[in-house]
């Protein structure tokens, strides 16, 4: 188990390169999580994920966005986590740059699942050194060591 309380396979994991945008990041997130068959339909989930991000940026500050969406085309619930070391600009609240974004992919109905996992990961990042060696992480395998607890 992960320190966001959910199993996160690596290939759920992205370090996202210098001078991405905003959309380049959800969408190597999205692509990521697709391809780990919790969602039935990939383009309705590029689709929902993006729609929700334009009605009110999901960039929560502290260098953290939680994109989401709770959609019937979601098998089961996982999330997808991108670590973008030099920062992305993403409109958040405190119009800093965010460098963990973790997806939630989830089934419709699963709001308290929801709500626990989210709990879980904001309690994590809230500790900063698990932020920090998280930003600090170059590879996808780096990332998944630290959410198990081992990291570099």
């Amino acid at each position: 188990m992960s320190l966001f309380g959910v199993h996160i396979p690596p290939s759920n994991i992205r370090v996202i390169p210098p001078g991405q945008s905003k959309h380049d990041a959800l969408d190597l997130l999205i692509s990521a999580v697709a391809r780990s068959g919790a969602v039935a339909d990939h383009e309705v989930f590029q689709r929902a994920v993006h729609e929700r991000e334009a009605v009110m940026s999901t960039g929560i500050g502290g260098g953290v966005a939680i994109p989401h969406v709770r959609i019937p085309e979601v098998r089961y619930a996982t999330i997808g986590v991108g670590v973008a070391p030099d920062g992305i600009e993403y409109g958040t609240l405190d119009n800093n740059p965010v460098h963990i974004l973790v997806l939630f992919a989830m089934p419709e109905g699963a709001d308290k699942e929801y709500l626990r996992l989210l709990a879980q990961v904001m309690a994590a990042l809230k500790n900063q050194e698990v932020y920090d060696r998280l930003v600090a992480c170059r590879t996808a395998k780096e990332v998944h060591a630290v959410l198990e607890g081992a990291g570099p």
